[in-house]
């Protein structure tokens, strides 16, 4: 193959092409980055983007443990204040002083679940019989109560909130048996009971059962096993327990830890005569 010679002439005219070439090159390198970064800007700014989330839900939701929710239900149970039924009345700003407030706690009715969405009655009593069969499984109700029917119990959902600390809320689903029927057969129904809107945890409850005697309730191993159930840590016997703290004289009392320091009373009794027992974590 025949090998072209590079003369001198020829080095001039290559020399000529290169440095255009070359300074285009030069300019690229300044100029390029920048002259990208503002168009995909104009792509941008002052643009609507949208982009969809995996859980399907808005916003951030602070997340309380076991204890923290018995907790503050209990307190809310016992301390019921500002009985509205808008959510949104409670924490008007104009009206509490947060700066100030300490220590309240509301439960006030709700119609939203925890994404925002209407919520049927049917979703609380779904929810409670599945609490039911787990109760049942782990022998803190009998065998023979009752799952719920649609057409005999009432579900509200309510939210326990700690006031000052709005963040700290429950979402529970308030069952009851519905009283104004007439002639309504209560053996081996659950009466009334506060569940869960989330887990389906059945936080208390007060059931007729075929038990005949508190010498027949093993109160000890049944709050042990609802702990367990609840997640709350072992049990301790309540001391100095007033007598006269219950309608009842069969009863026993215990503790967990709750929050901030503070612990959480829980309570198994029996009405004798109705064959009734609770477990609750309210006064």
């Amino acid at each position: 193959m025949r090998k072209m010679k590079m003369t001198r002439k020829n080095w001039e005219k290559l020399s000529l092409l290169l440095i255009p070439l070359a300074a285009v090159i030069a300019g690229l390198a300044v100029w390029g980055p920048e002259a990208l970064a503002k168009y995909r800007d104009s792509s941008i700014l002052n643009q609507i983007q949208t982009q969809e989330t995996r859980t399907g839900t808005e916003g951030y939701r602070y997340s309380l443990g076991s204890n923290e929710k018995v907790y503050i239900l209990s307190k809310c149970l016992n301390n019921q204040i500002l009985p509205e039924s808008d959510q949104n009345a409670m924490t008007r700003g104009d009206e509490l002083d947060y700066d100030n407030l300490t220590g309240i706690y509301a439960f006030v009715a709700n119609r939203k679940d925890s994404s925002g969405q209407d919520v049927e009655e049917s979703a609380g009593i779904e929810l409670t019989n599945q609490g039911i069969r787990e109760l049942k499984e782990r022998g803190i109700l009998p065998e023979g109560v009752q799952e719920l029917t649609q057409d005999s119990y009432s579900a509200v959902l309510y939210s326990a909130i700690d006031v000052p600390d709005p963040q700290n809320n429950v979402l529970v689903w308030k069952i009851s048996l519905d009283t104004s029927l007439q002639n309504a057969n209560k053996e081996n129904r659950l009466l009334d009971a506060y569940v869960d809107a989330d887990t389906g945890k059945i936080y208390e409850f007060y059931a007729r059962t075929g038990i005949v005697s508190w010498e027949a309730v093993d109160a000890d191993r049944l709050v042990a096993a609802w702990a367990e159930y609840m997640e709350l840590g072992e049990p301790e016997e309540y001391e100095n327990t007033n007598p006269l703290s219950e309608n009842t004289p069969y009863f026993k009392k215990y503790t967990f830890y709750g929050m901030d320091e503070e612990d959480v009373v829980a309570t198994v009794g029996y009405y004798e005569g109705i064959n009734e027992m609770y477990l609750k974590i309210s006064k």
